[in-house]
């Protein structure tokens, strides 16, 4: 761009950023965010400078600032450098539910307020869903990154990632499957993000016995697996992942041959929740004659809700609870290797 003298033009600038042409087009409208020299007769060209500030603004809206905020403050910015020769005539504020500057057209419901902007959703949510609509990657890993670091695992997965990967759904959903690259994509960095932790977790081996997490042989959701198996492998549990729609028989067989301890089985649905499949783990006993056991079933996702409680199965309420309830599991189990140990010992 330092060798072109009169600059990108409003299209180049928007493929650079990651959204479209019409958007760079209504942050000028909406937002006075135009080019500081604009030469008479010519287009719209956008110097180093210029393409800078609309960087700040994309960097600020990710943040979780809302749009206008970050237009204010990019414009302030410049008008410091300039001395403010370069402030528009007039800045005015978007009408109350227009569109976000993140956020193009066509991505919420018709005539409603966006999902993404409620008080009950942090702003690190709305900062994540605005850098997935943008195709940001680096900006996405680094509010997964900072999420975690900041919130911890699980109120970052159930608060930040969780509403926004439902918040990106929804709109895929209500625009005939438009966008649906941006559920892909955030669907990717966020396992991306998860299975690093899990490797960073998993480094040392363990000579207990597994947790094996499983989806149901026609469930294909498995964030909510990645993420349970990144929670356990921060408290040095060991992890067998075995990922989306598991035939019935390879599980059992993994079952059978690595006797774990807990087994999750995840449904979104009730559509996907398999009761015979689950009783049928529960009941799977294995080890020595006169010691075997069986694992504890964890029936993991909302495609479980409402059915009947058995034995052997538990059915926790979100993450957090899931990850306290195997590191009970294994608890019992280290006091239970510990008391046998001392056995021979005793008078």
């Amino acid at each position: 761009m330092a060798g072109n003298r009169y600059g990108m033009t409003t299209g180049a600038v928007a493929r650079r950023l990651g959204v479209s042409p019409t958007t760079v087009r209504s942050w000028e409208q909406r937002y006075g965010l135009r080019p500081a020299v604009r030469e008479r007769g010519r287009h719209r060209r956008w110097t180093a400078e210029d393409f800078s500030m609309l960087e700040e603004l994309c960097r600020l809206t990710a943040s979780g600032v809302s749009p206008a905020e970050a237009a204010r403050t990019v414009l302030a910015s410049r008008d410091t450098a300039t001395g403010g020769a370069s402030r528009p005539a007039r800045l005015s504020d978007p009408p109350p539910g227009s569109e976000s500057a993140a956020v193009p057209e066509g991505a919420r419901h018709p005539g409603s307020r966006d999902d993404l902007t409620r008080d009950t959703v942090r702003a690190e949510c709305r900062g994540l869903a605005r850098a997935a609509v943008r195709l940001d990657g680096p900006a996405m890993d680094d509010l997964l990154e900072r999420a975690v670091r900041e919130h911890g695992l699980v109120v970052a997965w159930e608060e930040v990632v969780a509403p926004a990967l439902h918040a990106v759904g929804k709109k895929w959903e209500s625009t005939q499957e438009r966008y649906v690259e941006v559920e892909h994509l955030l669907s990717w960095h966020v396992s991306t993000a998860l299975r690093r932790r899990i490797v960073a977790g998993s480094a040392t081996r363990s000579a207990a016995p597994p947790v094996v997490l499983a989806c149901t042989p026609t469930e294909n959701h498995t964030l909510p697996l990645e993420a349970l198996a990144a929670g356990l492998a921060e408290r040095a549990l060991p992890v067998l992942v075995l990922g989306g729609a598991v035939p019935a028989e390879a599980l059992d067989a993994t079952v059978r041959r690595c006797g774990p301890a807990v087994v999750a089985l995840w449904a979104q649905t009730r559509a996907t929740a398999d009761r015979p499949l689950a009783a049928h783990v529960a009941g799977t006993a294995f080890g020595p004659r006169g010691a075997r056991t069986a694992p504890v079933v964890l029936l993991a996702g909302p495609g479980w809700a409402g059915g009947p409680g058995e034995a052997g199965m538990l059915r926790p309420s979100g993450l957090g609870e899931a990850l306290d309830v195997v590191s009970r599991r294994y608890e019992r189990l280290r006091l239970e290797v510990s008391d046998a140990t001392r056995e021979p010992f005793r008078k």
